[in-house]
């Protein structure tokens, strides 16, 4: 559900899913939970995401899915309210993070490799996994603010991820045709600076 008539402004739209991106990554370190034996039998794993994220105009709510292959890749999917069709995706394997802007057709592509000066040392994929199958344990935390994570300036924006599930799901690997647009990361950046 989205909470502000302005809040699909592509700009601003594309840094936040950025930035939610980088809150995962960056909560993979934070925890010291462990992978549950009986959540990650199957290798797979799948969850409805909500973000939740202030903006200077309004509150940000979007609704999407996480699917996570055990180590091959997750992919978070941000959906449009009423229609459902995909407006953002995140897709994120053990070396890069492809991050696509459905309504701008445009798309940033990141090696581990690139966002190691951007990203705690600890932060991998592995760390990541483990973050998500410890929020999917019975009890487990599968709320996580800005503040919780460091970053002070989301401290009031959230991650909620529920309604988990072990059940086997085909995540094929992101594929983008022509008409879409490549942008570097640091024009991302630039971007996210101007929020």
């Amino acid at each position: 559900m989205m909470k502000t008539e302005n809040a699909f402004r592509t700009r601003p739209f594309i840094g936040l899913l950025w930035l939610t991106a980088l809150l995962i990554g960056l909560a993979g370190c934070r925890t010291s939970r462990q992978a549950g034996s009986k959540t990650d039998e199957t290798g797979y794993l799948s969850s409805k995401v909500v973000l939740t994220v202030p903006t200077k105009e309004a509150v940000l709510t979007v609704n999407g899915t996480m699917k996570l292959k055990n180590g091959e890749r997750m992919q978070l999917s941000f959906l449009m309210p009423i229609l459902r069709s995909e407006v953002a995706r995140i897709d994120i394997t053990p070396d890069e993070v492809i991050l696509v802007d459905r309504m701008g057709k445009r798309y940033v592509q990141a090696s581990r490799r690139e966002l190691k000066d951007m990203l705690p040392k600890k932060a991998t994929f592995q760390q990541l996994e483990k973050l998500l199958y410890a929020a999917a344990r019975p009890g487990g935390k599968n709320t996580l603010t800005g503040s919780e994570l460091g970053i002070p300036s989301l401290e009031k924006g959230r991650i909620e991820l529920t309604d988990f599930s072990t059940k086997p799901f085909s995540l094929p690997p992101t594929q983008l045709s022509s008409r879409y647009q490549k942008v570097e990361l640091h024009e991302l950046l630039e971007m996210l600076m101007r929020l």
